[in-house]
């Protein structure tokens, strides 16, 4: 076999194959004898470029790395569907469709929770695809989505043009199996598969994304109309056709309590299902229906989405755990029996501090109830007394500190340790002064830090700048090539700006934004010791509590002697002047839900360096609302004060402008 046949041979195998093991769950060939078969492939297309297909699987593998992703403007808006939380709710939307169409048919779909995207085909071939971003503008994830083996890079060509919508997920093994990993390196854990995906996707170097084995739903075809086509239940047909992977099962009825009851059949099967879903969507089928039923600027009037609520589980309360932070605080943790929640197995929540235990009567031996808070933080938010077994005690925050034995103090709700030299403030306040907002010191997580304290490398943040390689390699666990890139991390962050150096100490009150303020403020690190309290109060959002807590840490033995040691081991102490522009001057922003394009940190980053301000909640003070989708309660609260609301594209329009 010449070699151009045999490399078209070789992709027409591997294709078929991927869809079996991706696609339809049904391989036919060990993972061994595919693996043999893309070697192949690969080193016959090295080669010989010239005989490459468009469609080879090779293209699959990752290898791009990008500076940035480009804009791409949609050539049909992508638009995000009305949320209902009550069959009350559905039922009107129904009344409301029948009222204009009595014959009107539903398809009722499951709704993945994951990102939305724009996959583009000319005469067949899979040429861009795009992340929804605010529905007319998006970002070019093109070699990022060639990644995922549910994406046919070329189907049949029907048409000239066809522009698919669906919904990038990471199946729940997958997420299972990176946050097990990303646990044993000490990275930080996704939150979700959603925000998992959404990262994934999202990556510069496609051989991450590649890494991460996405997944895909396909649920729409953009330009059905002007193809002709009739219903959505027909579209969908089409696509399962011609390779895509479609959602399934769904419901084709006219009827509204034949959507309630598929919404509640798969209620029950939700967290046995491979990807998370956050609801049930349900459409009109017909296309002319929708498109005499038309849209608003976001949402087409012919769909809605019915949300479950947050999922509850009932389990046994195993213990409370104590935890010491930074600031001494004592915080109870429930030690949960495993349970599965919202698609994770849950053994540990929050307690958040003694007055909710007292509040609500939870003892350990109680069967409490557990939720997930936006899905994401596992909470505790009673117990079932009728459950409760004899022999149960009312549970006591500790007089004595667990960690260090000295004895604790209550400030309001609050159990703090008074013992200056307590171990776990100490290895807190390691963690916290490394951490991303602070010095940003990679690869100093949770383990590392315990294992310098214990082997009494370091005590206190200077000291991690005295640190040599060879202690370090000498390490459990450490050696050379890691001890050699800790150390010239730690080197790194010696030029971090003095906004994240006053975070990094872990002054009572002072977050992120609080020392952003004080470092533009006093330029300088001994300009802010120096400052008194009068002079603090008059910075915005800097009150008298949090002014006081400022000069007692610098007026300090430990704050003078950690300042002193920190600029003889040369870390800069002064913050430059990264503005843009002083567009923003005197306005304050509130950020809330998910914005299309940037994270709530990026936008924060956009509007502070333009001058504008970022506040945490909305008050008669704030001038405008960034709101993304799921905005909750501070979108009420901005609504009831009469809050100017501005969207992402609003906000950098402003910045243009």
């Amino acid at each position: 076999m010449e070699v151009k046949e045999r490399i078209a041979y070789l992709t027409k195998e591997l294709l078929y194959h991927s869809k079996l093991y991706y696609t339809d769950d049904a391989p036919e060939i060990s993972d061994y004898e595919y693996d043999m078969k893309m070697n192949e492939l690969k080193k016959l297309e090295a080669e010989y470029p010239e005989y490459a297909l468009p469609d080879s699987p090779t293209t699959r593998i990752g290898g791009a790395v990008l500076s940035e992703f480009t804009e791409v403007t949609h050539r049909h808006q992508m638009q995000s569907l009305q949320d209902v939380f009550s069959y009350e709710e559905l039922e009107a939307f129904d009344a409301r469709i029948k009222e204009r169409f009595p014959d009107a048919f539903y398809t009722v779909e499951m709704k993945i929770d994951g990102l939305s995207v724009c996959l583009e085909y000319e005469n067949g071939v899979f040429v861009r695809g795009a992340t929804r971003g605010d529905g007319s503008v998006g970002e070019d994830v093109t070699e990022n989505l060639k990644t995922v083996f549910d994406i046919p890079m070329k189907i049949d060509a029907d048409y000239p043009y066809l522009s698919v919508r669906g919904e990038v997920y990471m199946p729940q093994a997958v997420f299972a199996k990176l946050n097990a990993e990303r646990e044993k390196k000490g990275q930080a854990l996704f939150a979700n598969p959603r925000n998992a995906a959404a990262g994934s996707l999202r990556q510069l170097d496609s051989k991450i994304a590649a890494s991460r084995h996405l997944s895909i739903y396909c649920f729409n075809l953009q330009n059905a109309e002007e193809l002709g086509f009739k219903s959505h239940k027909q579209t969908l047909e089409y696509l399962k056709e011609r390779g895509f992977k479609t959602v399934s099962p769904f419901e084709f009825t006219n009827s509204i309590k034949e959507a309630e009851r598929f919404i509640e059949k798969t209620g029950e099967i939700r967290e046995t299902l491979d990807t998370a879903i956050d609801g049930i969507v349900i459409k009109v089928d017909s296309i002319a229906q929708r498109k005499a039923l038309g849209s608003t600027v976001k949402c087409p009037k012919w769909a809605v989405a019915y949300k479950y609520p947050p999922e509850e589980k009932k389990t046994k309360l195993l213990d409370i755990e104590i935890n010491v932070g930074r600031t001494g605080v004592l915080t109870p943790t429930a030690i949960l029996s495993p349970v599965r929640l919202a698609g994770t197995t849950v053994s540990r929540a929050t307690l958040n501090n003694k007055e909710l235990i007292e509040q609500k009567d939870i003892r350990i031996g109680d069967t409490v109830i557990v939720r997930k808070a936006g899905e994401i933080i596992p909470e505790v938010l009673g117990r079932d007394l009728s459950l409760r077994p004899e022999g149960t005690v009312p549970f006591k925050m500790p007089e004595f500190c667990p960690v260090c034995g000295a004895p604790t103090v209550t400030e309001d709700v609050a159990v703090r340790c008074a013992g200056a030299a307590c171990p776990a403030q100490i290895s807190r306040s390691l963690e916290h002064f490394s951490s991303r907002d602070a010095m940003d010191i990679e690869g100093l997580g949770e383990a590392v830090t315990e294992l310098l304290l214990e082997n009494g490398l370091v005590k206190d943040p200077s000291d991690l700048y005295k640190l040599i390689p060879t202690d370090i390699a000498a390490l459990p666990g450490m050696g050379e090539i890691s001890a050699l890139k800790l150390c010239d991390n730690i080197e790194k962050s010696k030029t971090r700006p003095l906004s994240r150096l006053v975070y990094a100490f872990g002054i009572r009150q002072v977050g992120a934004k609080a020392a952003k303020l004080l470092a533009k403020k006093y330029k300088t690190l001994d300009a802010l010791a120096a400052a008194n309290k009068e002079e603090l109060c008059d910075i915005k959002d800097i009150g008298e509590i949090t002014a006081l807590y400022i000069v007692d840490f610098f007026s300090s033995e430990r704050g003078k002697t950690l300042v002193r040691e920190l600029k003889e081991m040369g870390i800069n102490t002064e913050e430059p002047d990264d503005s843009v522009s002083s567009v923003l001057s005197g306005l304050t922003f509130v950020i809330t839900g998910t914005l299309p394009t940037y994270s709530r940190k990026e936008a924060q980053d956009i509007i502070e360096k333009n001058g504008g301000a970022v506040s945490g909640s909305v008050s008669k003070n704030t001038d405008y609302l960034l709101a993304g989708e799921d905005a909750g309660s501070k979108l009420a609260k901005a609504q009831s004060l009469g809050t100017k609301i501005i969207s992402e594209a609003d906000l950098l329009e402003m910045i243009k402008n």
